[in-house]
């Protein structure tokens, strides 16, 4: 089992920034891949960006190619979502998942997450 809690959610004015952090505890996530996904109200959830357990691949939606990093600290068992340049529609709830299965790279698809946060509300006011 594994347990993953996020923080670092808030108000922020559009254009500004937040860092999310994951910490996963039960069992140690550096093998496995991790990802961040988000739901904004009346709307699906969806796939925001994923990272390798070594952290060396990274893939993000185009919805956020170049304003979100994400990054992890394998020896924090922690995963981060740096996010620059907020804009109103970025405004969800943010949820970490873990992917337990080895893949040659980070999935996309919410599916095939074995383990997810409680997430963390995000709002970027106009």
């Amino acid at each position: 089992q594994v347990q993953l809690v996020e923080s670092g959610g808030g108000l922020v004015q559009a254009g500004g920034s937040l860092r999310l952090s994951c910490a996963a505890s039960g069992r140690t996530v550096s093998s496995y891949a991790m990802g961040w996904f988000r739901q904004a109200p009346g709307k699906e959830r969806e796939f925001v960006a994923a990272i390798s357990g070594s952290g060396v691949s990274t893939s993000y939606a185009n919805s956020v190619k170049g304003r979100f990093t994400i990054s992890r600290d394998n020896a924090k068992n922690t995963v981060y979502l740096q996010m620059n340049g907020l804009k109103p529609e970025d405004t969800a709830v943010y949820y970490c998942a873990v992917d337990i299965t080895k893949r040659p790279v980070p999935s996309a698809s919410q599916y095939e997450y074995d383990y997810w946060g409680q997430g963390t509300q995000v709002t970027a006011s106009s």
